[in-house]
């Protein structure tokens, strides 16, 4: 369970929660342009562009859950389960493991014009990172300041979708996600004249009734619609701060409360971190415990190492005690 959102006013800004039962210790990574990224095709990646994001290392890898690249390209990986279809290596193909994706696209493409181009040659493969790590099933959103798109790997080979809403989640394929939109076709933030049984007064009694309807469970459809409504309609002031606080306030009509969702054996599912990847290159997230949002920026790191650079996120309870200011 996870939601991504792109959207560009004034900038692009990127993000997700990542709505997991479970952790693998996952921190800010920096993939610096000399780090050797070796992939099972044979291929390694000695000089690339740099990438930021949340990853889980293991082996000296980045296991990227999500991340921008220094042109401004941004990618995210969503649980996908039942519909995912890895497919065995393709003569002829560009063959990535499915948990390569990311830094397979991000580290050599600009664009998402650029990576169009390399998604016609790729093939997702069954390919474990090892015995204890099998793959998972994801799709991914691939963004920039221009173009928005999603990509799921079925029986028939990598989908390519265009993505108008800016806007994923899991369950069930894209297209179908996106056309559940016209059941709300209604929805506004404004006020409404009453249609219905116009001889009797309908005066609204509350403020925000035209958005009467919008969906508030926690399923990846309803988190796809309320996520859509909340992209659309959201108000961004001038300085990137401010954009960057809002989009955190967007991304909280979709976040998960430990208790309200769990698995069939009991295990609570919540949003561990929420992310946003701004235009100035900062990485800005807060975890469940630390709402505070922390930033991290490609300044902040060396771009030529040969060795991969990582920050823990901050997974403890925060709370900032205050004192009036000293009276006369």
């Amino acid at each position: 369970m996870c939601t991504a959102i792109s959207r560009t006013v004034g900038g692009h800004y990127f993000g997700r929660t990542l709505d997991l039962e479970y952790s693998y210790k996952e921190a800010v990574t920096f993939t610096p342009r000399r780090f050797p990224i070796s992939f099972h095709n044979g291929k390694t990646a000695a000089e690339h562009y740099a990438v930021l994001g949340i990853a889980a290392e293991e082996k000296q890898y980045p296991l990227y859950y999500d991340g921008r690249n220094e042109r401004g390209l941004s990618m995210a990986a969503l649980h996908f389960p039942d519909n995912a279809r890895y497919l065995p290596p393709k003569h002829g193909m560009d063959n990535v493991a499915s948990f390569e994706v990311i830094p397979w696209i991000l580290s050599q493409c600009a664009s998402v014009r650029q990576a169009r181009d390399l998604l016609g040659r790729m093939n997702v493969t069954d390919t474990p990172f090892s015995d204890q790590l099998p793959p998972s099933p994801l799709h991914w959103i691939l963004a920039d300041s221009e173009q928005c798109v999603v990509l799921e790997p079925g029986e028939a080979g990598l989908a390519v979708y265009d993505n108008p809403a800016g806007v994923l989640t899991n369950n069930p394929p894209f297209p179908f996600q996106l056309d559940r939109l016209r059941d709300y076709r209604t929805l506004s933030p404004d006020p409404a004249p009453a249609a219905f049984q116009p001889g009797i007064p309908m005066h609204p009694y509350s403020r925000g009734m035209s958005g009467m309807g919008l969906p508030g469970d926690y399923s990846s459809v309803s988190r796809f619609v309320r996520a859509t409504f909340v992209r659309t309609f959201s108000a961004s002031g001038g300085e990137s701060a401010e954009k960057t606080v809002q989009f955190f306030r967007m991304m909280g009509a979709v976040q998960i409360p430990r208790g309200v969702v769990r698995t069939e054996q009991g295990a609570e599912v919540y949003t561990r971190y929420t992310v946003c990847y701004t235009p100035e290159g900062q990485c800005c997230c807060s975890t469940y415990e630390n709402p505070e949002i922390l930033a991290f920026s490609f300044a902040d790191f060396d771009r030529d190492s040969i060795s991969l650079q990582t920050v823990p996120l901050c997974p403890k309870w925060s709370v900032h005690a205050m004192k009036p200011a000293a009276t006369s």
